[in-house]
């Protein structure tokens, strides 16, 4: 069991360089999906509070876009060395408040520290360019700027990746932010906080603001002084922000919902594939937006693969993410087991076969087990909605033309998989599937080095690779004559 006696993380606003606790601020609990116990207690952003995190960071910004990217890469470099010495306070944390195993937290924050020391050398590469003019005696510029202050909406799946990801970006871009981080599980961004105040970042820079959603964001999104927005989480939540975005002209990125589609062909080692797939589909109990979630197999392997993913997946062991006997945790609240019973009842209802788990394992607790269902019609609920658990829909196509009008069919494209060991096949299916992503025959995705993004409803624009400064810079051109013509 768990070794580290520390107290759990203390909750604080953090704005123009200040931690700030409760003082007479509404508060909530923060719930341990585990037990069921209170770990902490949150404070809430007064009107006032937001109006200073947006003032702090748009003074910041004026000091701050004038730094040397050089100066903003030894930061970045602090910073991951601290995300590395702290990580396993860090990880535990989440783990008491996501739900999450201690070994998937530890990854997801070493994970961040290779992120910081990407953008922390990406950040001296933001180049313009000179463009041949015309005329002789005329100068022909692009530069790359800085668009000012951002405002950061994370979710609750990926806690410290997931603002990490955004503060690097911007900061190294030379921007300033004010992060909105999740209310259920908020020790990850405020570890952050404190990792760059330590690392030494100019108060007002970076700030963390809390409260209830949609009065944070709506007065965020309308302050003057917001210039950006960049959002992950729920493609109906990332629409109604778009909408405010969009009436104030402001610029966006939105990382939204997925339904991934997995297409296993007969020629691909399947049994191998199965494996694969059931070890993937249990990070996090299947709460991230890219997992594999549709599960398309060719009629020819369709026995072989049931077999085998259901010997790799059905036994595996749940409960608390502190135990290191635990292979998957729990669900990260109970509006999460409640979603996933709605989507099991329906699919059978349809005329689907349950095969494992299916209902809550215990009363205490978040608890749903690994779940596997066969001959799931396209129109069941989970074929269609964004499942975002551990439940497993599966079915056969007969033809890979098939298959990828099924895989298209919905409105997400984030990523998609297939599983295959002919290169026609690989090839013709990567340049059909509808979807941000592709992933062949293994799961690489969400790395340092490479966009992350999605299409359709899915969302707009991409984090990290060369990508990640895109949304934080505006491009000028400007057109110099050495004397009026």
């Amino acid at each position: 069991m768990d070794t580290i006696t520390t107290p759990y993380e203390t909750l604080t606003l953090y704005i123009g360089g200040r931690f700030l606790n409760a003082d007479g601020r509404p508060e909530q609990d923060v719930i341990n999906p585990a037990t069921g116990k209170i770990v902490g207690r949150l404070p809430h952003a007064m009107p006032q509070d937001l109006a200073d995190a947006v003032s702090a960071a748009a003074d910041a910004f004026q000091i701050w876009r004038r730094t040397s990217p050089f100066e903003r890469s030894v930061l970045l470099r602090r910073v991951a060395a601290l995300i590395r010495e702290r990580a396993a306070q860090i990880a535990r944390n989440i783990t008491l408040d996501e739900g999450k195993p201690l070994a998937e937290a530890m990854q997801e924050i070493m994970n961040c520290a290779e992120h910081a020391e990407w953008h922390a050398e990406e950040c001296r590469r933001i180049y313009g360019r000179v463009i041949p003019a015309r005329s002789p005696g005329v100068q022909q510029t692009v530069l790359r700027e800085p668009i000012g202050v951002c405002v950061a909406f994370t979710p609750w799946n990926f806690p410290f990746n997931q603002a990490l990801r955004k503060a690097v970006a911007a900061l190294g871009a030379g921007c300033t932010m004010v992060i909105k981080g999740p209310e259920d599980s908020p020790s990850a961004v405020v570890a952050l906080a404190h990792i760059l105040h330590d690392a030494g970042l100019p108060a007002g820079c970076f700030n963390v603001v809390w409260g209830v959603p949609s009065e944070v964001s709506s007065y965020l999104i309308g302050a003057p002084a917001v210039r950006k927005i960049s959002f992950t989480g729920s493609t109906a939540v990332g629409k109604q922000l778009a909408s405010l975005a969009g009436a104030h002209m402001k610029r966006m990125t939105m990382e939204l919902g997925g339904h991934s589609p997995v297409l296993v062909f007969d020629d691909a080692d399947v049994e191998q594939a199965a494996r694969f797939l059931a070890r993937t589909k249990i990070r996090n109990a299947g709460q991230v937006c890219m997992a594999p979630s549709r599960f398309y197999v060719h009629e020819k392997a369709y026995e072989r693969f049931v077999d085998a993913f259901t010997t790799e997946y059905a036994p595996l062991r749940v409960g608390d993410g502190l135990d290191p006997q635990t292979q998957m945790g729990p669900l990260a609240h109970e509006r999460r087991v409640d979603a996933m019973h709605a989507l099991v009842t329906d699919a059978q209802e349809r005329g689907a076969t349950l095969v494992s788990g299916g209902r809550r394992l215990s009363d205490q607790g978040c608890f749903f087990p690994p779940t596997i269902l066969t001959g799931v019609p396209d129109n069941a609920r989970m074929m269609i909605e964004e499942p975002f658990g551990p439940i497993v829909p599966i079915t056969t196509f007969s033809n890979a033309e098939e298959a990828l009008t099924r895989a298209n069919a919905l409105p997400y494209g984030l990523a998609s998989y297939a599983f295959t060991n002919t290169i026609a096949t690989a090839e013709y299916v990567t340049r059909h599937l509808e979807a941000g992503m592709v992933g062949i025959n293994h799961f690489g995705l969400a790395l340092a080095e490479t966009p992350l993004g999605g299409v359709k409803d899915s969302g707009m624009g991409s984090e990290g690779g060369t990508e990640t400064f895109d949304g934080y810079l505006v491009t000028k051109f400007v057109s110099q004559a050495s004397r009026v013509p």
